[in-house]
């Protein structure tokens, strides 16, 4: 059995790579060639907190796994992190254990690489300004993937807290510095993003984070953040006024996402309104963009394809570059 850490996976798997696993990824669920359960939450009242459980098999990769997420919110007194994560990798034809991963930091990679698939399949092949809004933990990976699929002028950041956000630029300035973009933060989002060829909102925000009527004419959207119904970090008016309205898997987004469910039981939309999901695009079952003058949007929620997926093509290179620490058990 192998273990991987944070630092193993560095090693051998990049952004782009990941954002080809999710493309694939995709592909695979919308072809139906996987199974995903509903994930099993598991609530722990004695220490305030709650297991999740997120497994998947994919058929194509001979593949399954289960993704453990936890959120202890009291770990922060014992300097732990409170959403500790582990990824358990079994090998699909014999059913054993054969990798078990940093879960936190896969769930950052794939995460950020599901929106820099959506970026790179929607976006205009000329969009050069990009606007972030949020700073926490998902920010770097969802900076990272857009940096990866366009090469963009410049980067504005945005977040509630405008000290946190020129903190958080200027750490993504030195870190990302090959990919030649200025990243800056800016004290209003409503400004930034009028002339932006790119939005993507990640934050845990229950209102929506920018004006809706200003994004202009070719712009690309991601919602990433809002995970819940009660979670609204899009306007409504911006998902009406979409062109293409695609999602990671309809069946998670139509269930989880307040970004959707609020617009949909106010009538403002319906889903009649929406396009279809990013692996029908891949497949050429469904649109994405038809022109430079559409808005497009992507709205994820996230599915445990995502982690299978790509755990199992990190377990490959992995192994076939010698990294990580076997052990018997």
């Amino acid at each position: 059995m192998l273990i991987l850490t944070k630092q193993h996976i560095e090693q051998v798997f990049t952004m782009k790579d990941a954002i080809e696993a999710d493309k694939e990824a995709l592909r695979l669920y919308t072809e139906g060639k996987c199974e995903v359960p509903l994930r099993v939450n598991i609530d722990i009242p004695k220490q305030q907190g709650q297991s999740l459980f997120m497994p998947a098999y994919v058929e194509g990769l001979d593949a399954t796994g289960v993704k453990i997420v936890s959120v202890f919110p009291n770990n922060i007194k014992q300097g732990k992190p409170s959403v500790p994560a582990q990824m358990i990798l079994l090998d699909g034809k014999t059913g054993e254990v054969c990798a078990i991963m940093d879960g936190t930091y896969l769930t950052q990679l794939r995460t950020g690489a599901v929106q820099g698939a959506a970026t790179d399949i929607l976006a205009r092949a000329d969009s050069k300004i990009a606007v972030l809004f949020g700073t926490g933990g998902q920010a770097s990976a969802q900076l990272e993937a857009m940096l990866n699929v366009r090469d963009l002028e410049e980067v504005r950041v945005f977040d509630l807290d405008y000290e946190r956000a020129k903190s958080f630029a200027a750490q993504m300035q030195q870190q990302f510095a090959s990919f030649k973009t200025r990243i800056v933060a800016v004290e209003d989002g409503d400004a930034a993003i009028v002339d932006a060829d790119i939005i993507t909102a990640v934050t845990t925000s229950k209102r929506p984070v920018f004006n809706g009527n200003l994004v202009k004419k070719g712009t690309h959207i991601n919602g990433v953040g809002a995970y819940t119904p009660q979670m609204q970090e899009l306007p409504e008016i911006i998902v009406q006024r979409a062109d293409k309205v695609v999602f990671d898997t309809t069946e998670g987004v139509l269930a989880e996402a307040g970004d959707v469910i609020i617009p949909m039981d106010k009538g403002i939309v319906s889903k009649q309104d929406f396009t279809g999901e990013l692996g029908q695009v891949i497949l050429g079952q469904a649109k994405g963009r038809e022109n430079d003058e559409e808005i497009t949007l992507f709205k994820t929620v996230g599915t445990a394809v995502l982690d299978v997926v790509t755990a199992q093509l990190i377990y490959e290179k992995a192994m076939q570059h010698g990294v990580g620490q076997q052990v018997e058990i």
